[in-house]
């Protein structure tokens, strides 16, 4: 870190000096980063827009502070070691009472705007960009969208970055790739304060955020959102002294690392609960997404059968192949009164039986009705026995919105519960805070293959790379019922199936990061395939280390996974066919055997097709496998 009082440039490089951000304190705050020397964000502005000036316009630095830090980040479930946590820090305070922090790490370089003022704040909008360097080379997937209300979008591909149109914007993280470099684009540590949008801005990307709402009513789906319907001429007011978000870029040459980087996390607030000991990932069957059929079953089934009975069932299969949770979704209670049980639901009776069962209940709900009674409604669900709650239809990420997150994840907490976010923004790490909150939706997901064509190993690929650095995701994997591209087409009502192989929906389980983990398919389906089942049983939710053996951004992941003496390994490529050679060097010493599930020889017209081996391994073997179009694997490997 350095200070050139001559030309007002201040610099921070990152411990492993190859990410660079140099600040200009000239008329205007701005600044620029370089990865190994390589300009990636060229001169680009940083600022607050108040209502009665602007910071950063000819900043004038009062004191600067540098601090170095180096540690490790403790986690309340997962990575048994923790997080290595090392960064270079550099503090400018301003004329003006504001400061400027900037931290940089190997994994990324990360600034905010601090202020320190007695008044409140009206802020009429930020400056934001991201003025990427020879934006033409980068090629980049967009999550565009038109709205301010939907996070569960389709990436859109951009050959150049510079053919976007100006002023279309796209949810983040977004990610640019060139042949040498990829580059994210992301926010962490978001209180209080809308969620950023990346906008095509001239040469380069503005940050862009939802204007506060004035006026408010419930409309949208079955008239139980929240719909903004009038908004004020700015994006936020707030308190005079407070911390915004982090502004996140993460590059890198090596698309492995975008696997394992913390640094949204890393960045966000620390742990807020007292006691997090309680919190259990696991998996849930469920029954929303193939509608509620049991084919095999011997009572009636389907939507409008939803009862305790058939519930029952639920939980019979859940205890049968030792899954942790029930997820009960839209139906059992009337949606604006959660008191109201749906009489043919016996809630309690359920929860008793579950119990017995040795299976928790998760019940779903929409945030506005939670909203209207939050410490009633946590009091009554935990005083009930329900273990976590499914919270959808934020539909928003206003200011006013931002709020409701950490709201419920904190009444949460005070009651012991779980929160699964659905329908809901992209995280930003308040899951550090409130480890109790086990994912958010905020994805392309399963559920979208019931409409559209949008769900596939090409979407779920840049899913890995992009939208999962920002935290867990509630993509809902585990169909059985797995097509080609020619053969696909949306079903809804009825029977859904998904794009890919059925290992591409295996290695999901190894592959995302999701502590909540459902199977979406029905109890029937997965009756059919004892061998698919004993993986799906037995494969954690959360993992105590992680090997990233192959990457390449959008294209192809191999990971292997350790949860205590056990290694999990998943594999996943995009619509195109590749082989791979699976190292076991990661392996420690000893006698191995491996559990592969890889893709039939006939995956690339019928993607249900799969084999299961069981081969013994060691240090030093190597298997070669084939993934098909859309395909995967999954390996279990244990000593014996």
């Amino acid at each position: 870190m350095r200070i050139n009082a001559q030309s007002d440039i201040l610099e921070v490089s990152s411990p492993d000096k190859k990410i660079k951000l140099s600040i200009s304190t000239a008329e205007q705050l701005t600044y620029h980063v370089s990865y190994k020397g390589n300009l990636l964000i060229s001169k680009s502005r940083i600022g607050l827009h108040l209502s009665n000036r602007r910071l950063g316009d000819l900043p004038k630095v009062k004191s600067s502070k540098t601090v170095k830090h180096k540690g490790t980040l403790a986690l309340p479930y997962g990575n048994g070691h923790g997080i290595a946590e090392h960064y270079h820090q550099l503090t400018l305070q301003f004329e003006g009472d504001y400061e400027l922090v900037v931290r940089a790490y190997n994994e990324g370089i990360a600034y905010r705007l601090q202020t320190k003022l007695t008044d409140s704040l009206v802020i009429m909008n930020e400056d934001a960009e991201f003025n990427i360097a020879a934006s033409s080379d980068y090629e980049v997937e967009f999550p565009e969208t038109n709205v301010f209300t939907s996070w569960e979008v389709a990436y859109k591909n951009y050959p150049h970055a510079s053919e976007i149109p100006e002023l279309v914007k796209a949810i983040t993280p977004v990610l640019f790739t060139n042949k040498q470099f990829s580059v994210v684009i992301a926010e962490s540590d978001l209180h209080d304060y809308p969620g950023m949008y990346l906008q095509k801005s001239g040469t380069g990307f503005q940050g862009s955020w939802a204007s506060y709402p004035k006026h408010t009513v419930l409309g949208s789906w079955g008239n139980f959102v929240s719909v903004v319907k009038e908004t004020e001429n700015y994006i936020a007011k707030t308190v005079g002294t407070r911390s915004f978000p982090w502004r996140v870029i993460i590059p890198t040459d090596d698309d492995k690392s975008l696997l394992l980087n913390n640094l949204i996390y890393m960045l966000a607030k620390p742990m807020a609960m007292k006691d997090a000991s309680w919190v259990s990932p696991g998996k849930a069957t469920w029954e929303w997404w193939h509608d509620a059929i049991v084919e095999d079953a011997e009572i009636p089934s389907g939507m409008d059968n939803r009862n305790t009975e058939l519930y029952k069932h639920y939980i019979d299969f859940a205890s049968a192949n030792k899954l942790d949770y029930l997820m009960l979704d839209a139906g059992w209670s009337d949606i604006f009164d959660l008191s109201k049980i749906q009489p043919k639901n016996d809630i309690h009776e359920l929860i008793r039986y579950g119990k017995e069962k040795n299976v928790k209940i998760f019940l779903w709900c929409v945030v506005t009705t939670l909203m209207n009674d939050l410490e009633g409604y946590m009091k009554m669900m935990k005083q009930w026995g329900v273990v976590g709650l499914k919270v959808d239809f934020f539909d928003r990420d206003d200011q006013e919105a931002i709020s409701w997150y950490e709201k419920i994840a904190a009444a949460a907490a005070k009651h012991q519960l779980m929160v699964n976010f659905h329908g809901c923004s992209k995280p930003t790490g308040l899951e550090r805070a409130y480890p109790n909150i086990v994912n958010y939706e905020a994805v392309r997901g399963a559920e979208s293959s019931k409409w559209d064509w949008h769900a596939s190993p090409d979407q779920n690929m840049i899913t890995l790379f992009s939208r999962m650095l920002a935290g867990p995701l509630d993509y809902t994997p585990g169909s059985m019922r797995n097509r080609t591209r020619e053969n696909f087409k949306p079903i809804d009502p009825g029977l859904p199936s998904t794009q890919g192989t059925r290992c591409h929906e295996l290695a999901m389980y190894v592959l995302f990061n999701q502590p909540l983990a459902m199977l979406c398919d029905s109890p029937a389906e997965y009756r059919k395939y004892p061998d698919i089942m004993e993986f799906l049983s037995i494969v954690p939710t959360v993992f105590d280390e992680t090997r990233v053996l192959q990457a390449k951004a959008s294209e192809v992941a191999v990971i292997a996974k350790r949860k205590g003496h056990e290694w999990f390994l998943g594999a996943m490529t995009n619509w195109n066919a590749r082989d791979i050679t699976i190292d076991f060097s990661f392996l420690p010493k000893g006698k191995w055997k491996a559990v592969l599930y890889q893709d039939g020889f006939e995956a690339d017209k019928n993607a249900q097709a799969y084999q299961v081996t069981t081969v013994a391994v060691d240090q030093t073997s190597q298997i070669n496998v084939r993934l098909a179009k859309g395909g995967g694997a999954a390996l279990r490997i244990y000593r014996f």
